[in-house]
C-alpha cells in the first residue's frame, strides 16, 4: 500500500499565494520521491525474458512464455566453424544434427533396400547404380532452409522478438548484443534463459582445425568425403560412419577406448560388431597426434599419424578426417562470470536445481549446457516449455530426466529408454534386477537371408517393484518408432506381467517384447531361426 501525502501538506491554513506555491512544490517533490522508490522496488526492464540461444529448447521456451503474455527476446548467433561453415535459426538439431543425420541415414537405408530388391522380384536393369553426394546435400540443405524460415515465421506469429546477434552479460539483468556487422545494443530483462547448446570439440593437435571437419561441416560439405577417417566413438561418430559407409565410402573409425560411453555397453558392443561385419574398419586404442595435408583439393589427401600405448605407431592417408570426439558447452564467452553464474570449470556445464535455476536466481538454463543431464533435443524442448509454464503459468510440473527415450541411428538402429544394465545394477544391485532378452530376425530381412541373430531385444526389471520395467533396449529396424511407444508405457509403470499380457502384432519387430521369457541369469538359448 502506497503512503499518503503527509498531513502537513493538506491542512487548510495554506491559503496565501506563497503557501499555495510552497504546497505545490512540496507535493511535487514528494510524488517524485515516491515514484523513485517505486522504481527501486519494481525495476522496469526491456523484456520479461531474454533467451540466449535459438535452438529447439530456446525456441520452445520463448514461444511458451510469449503465449502466456510475456515480452520475450530470442538471441541467436552462429559462430562459423574453422572452415567457415555457418547456418540459420534452429540450433544444432535442425541444421547440423538430428534432421540432416536422419535424412542421410535414410539415404543409406535406401541403398540397402536397392541391394535387397532383386530377391523380392525387382529387376534392376542398371547394374551400375551410383549415388550423387551433391544431389543429397542440396536436397537436405533445401529442406533445412525451409525449416529455418519456418522458425522465424513462428517467432513472429507468437510475438517473440528475434535478434540475430551474439549475447554477452555485462551486469545484473543486462546483456550486450553484437550482430555480424559489429553493431551493439544493450538489453535488460527480468529473467534470462541460457540455451546456447554445444559445439564440436577439437583435438588441439597439429592440423586438426586446418584440415579436419566436424558434424558442423559434414551435412553441407560441397564434395563427397571419399575415403574417410572418423575419430571418436560417440553416437555422432558411429552414426556418421554408418551412413557414409552406407553410401559406399571407405570408412574407418578410430576409437580411443569404448564405444558409446554412457549407453548400455552390451548394446554398444553389438553395434560395433555389426558395423565391422558390414565393412567399417575400427582402429581401437589409438589416438591421433598429427594431421598433415599432402594434397590439396576437394577432397584432398591427408596423412594421419596415430599412437597407441599397446601397438606400434600407424600412418595412414585419407581424403577426409571427421572429428566426433565430444562437444563443448557454449558458456565460457557469454559473460557468466560477470553476473556470478557458476559453471563446471572443466566441462563448461552449468549446475542447476530441479527447476533449471542456476545459482543466480534470475538466470535459468536448459538443454545441452546442463551438467549431468541428457543431451537430447526433445529433452531441451520439454524442459523449456515446462520452465515457461512454471515461471509464468502457475504450473509446477518439472522435467523428468530419467525415463527418456532415445535412438542412435547407426546401421543397426539402437533404441533405449530408462536405465542401462550397468546403471540399473549400480542403482538397485545385481540381485534386485532381472534381465530378459532375445535375438530376433525381422521378416523383411528373411527373404534376402541377411543378418539373422543380429537384432536384439532386452528389458531390465526391478524385482522388488513387481518386476517394473526400468530399462528398455532394442537393436533393429525402426528402433525409434518401437521405443517411442514403449516409453509411454514405462511412464505409466509398465511391468513384465503387463508386457506378457499384451497381444503382439504379427509379424513386426516389436512383437518380441511380448514374448520375452529367457533371463540372462538363466543363461538360456536366445537365438532365433525365423519369425
Amino acid at each position: 500500500m502506497e503512503p499518503s501525502l503527509p498531513a502537513v501538506f493538506t491542512q487548510r491554513h495554506y491559503v496565501g499565494g506563497y503557501d499555495r506555491t510552497l504546497k505545490a512544490h512540496c507535493e511535487g517533490a514528494f510524488l517524485k520521491l515516491l515514484e523513485q522508490n517505486r522504481q527501486k522496488k519494481e525495476p522496469s526492464y526491456d523484456y520479461d525474458l531474454i533467451v540466449i540461444g535459438g535452438g529447439s529448447g530456446g525456441l520452445a521456451a520463448s514461444k511458451e512464455a510469449a503465449k502466456l503474455g510475456k515480452n520475450v527476446l530470442v538471441l541467436d548467433f552462429v559462430v562459423p566453424t574453422p572452415l567457415g561453415t555457418r547456418w540459420g535459426l534452429g540450433g544444432t538439431c535442425v541444421n547440423v544434427g538430428c534432421i540432416p543425420k536422419k535424412l542421410m541415414h535414410q539415404t543409406a537405408l535406401l541403398g540397402q533396400a536397392i541391394k535387397d530388391a532383386p530377391t523380392f522380384g525387382w529387376q534392376l536393369d542398371d547394374k551400375t547404380i551410383q549415388h550423387s553426394w551433391s544431389s543429397l546435400t542440396e536436397a537436405v540443405q533445401n529442406y533445412i532452409g525451409s525449416l529455418n524460415w519456418g522458425y522465424r515465421v513462428s517467432l513472429r506469429e507468437n510475438n517473440v522478438t528475434y535478434e540475430n546477434a551474439y549475447g554477452e552479460f555485462i551486469g545484473p539483468h543486462r546483456i550486450k548484443t553484437t550482430n555480424n556487422k559489429g553493431v551493439q545494443k544493450i538489453h535488460t530483462a527480468e529473467r534470462f534463459l541460457i540455451a546456447t547448446g554445444e559445439r564440436p570439440h577439437y583435438l588441439n593437435i597439429p592440423g586438426d582445425r586446418e584440415y579436419c571437419i566436424t558434424s558442423d561441416d559434414l551435412f553441407s560439405l560441397p564434395y563427397c568425403p571419399g575415403k574417410t577417417l572418423v575419430i571418436g566413438a560417440s553416437y555422432v561418430a558411429l552414426e556418421c560412419a554408418g551412413f557414409l559407409a552406407g553410401l559406399g565410402l571407405d570408412v574407418t573409425v578410430m576409437v580411443r577406448s569404448i564405444l558409446l560411453r554412457g549407453f548400455d555397453q552390451d548394446m554398444a558392443n553389438k553395434i560395433g560388431e555389426y558395423m565391422e561385419e558390414h565393412g567399417i574398419k575400427f582402429l581401437r586404442k589409438y589416438v591421433p597426434v598429427k594431421i598433415k595435408q599432402i594434397k590439396e583439393g576437394t577432397p584432398g589427401l591427408l596423412k594421419v599419424t596415430a599412437h597407441s600405448a599397446e601397438y606400434s605407431e600407424i600412418i595412414e592417408e585419407y581424403n577426409t578426417v571427421l572429428l566426433a570426439i565430444g562437444r563443448d558447452a557454449c558458456t565460457r564467452k557469454i559473460g557468466l562470470q560477470t553476473v556470478g553464474v557458476k559453471i563446471n570449470e572443466k566441462t563448461g556445464k552449468i549446475p542447476v536445481n530441479d527447476e533449471e535455476q542456476t545459482n543466480v536466481p534470475y538466470i535459468y538454463a536448459i538443454g545441452d549446457v546442463l551438467e549431468g543431464k541428457p543431451e537430447l533435443t526433445p529433452v531441451a524442448i520439454q524442459a523449456g516449455r515446462l520452465l515457461a509454464r512454471r515461471l509464468y503459468g502457475g504450473a509446477d510440473t518439472k522435467c523428468d530426466y530419467i525415463n527418456i527415450p532415445t535412438t542412435v541411428f547407426t546401421p543397426l538402429e539402437y533404441g533405449a529408454c530408462g536405465y542401462s544394465e550397468e546403471k540399473a545394477t549400480e542403482r538397485f544391485g545385481n540381485d534386485n534386477i532381472e534381465v530378459y532378452h532375445s535375438y530376433f530376425w525381422p521378416l523383411e530381412w528373411a527373404v534376402p537371408s541377411r543378418d539373422n541373430n543380429k537384432c536384439y531385444a532386452k528389458i531390465i526389471c526391478n524385482i522388488a517393484d513387481k518386476e517394473r520395467v526400468i530399462g528398455f533396449h532394442v537393436l533393429g529396424p525402426s528402433a525409434g518408432e518401437i521405443t517411442q511407444g514403449f516409453a509411454a508405457a514405462m511412464k505409466c509403470g509398465m511391468t513384465k506381467e503387463q508386457l506378457d499380457g499384451t497381444i503382439g502384432i504379427h509379424p513386426v519387430c516389436a512383437e518380441i517384447f511380448t514374448t520375452l521369457s529367457v533371463t540372462k541369469r538363466s543363461d538360456g538359448n536366445i537365438l532365433q531361426s525365423g519369425c
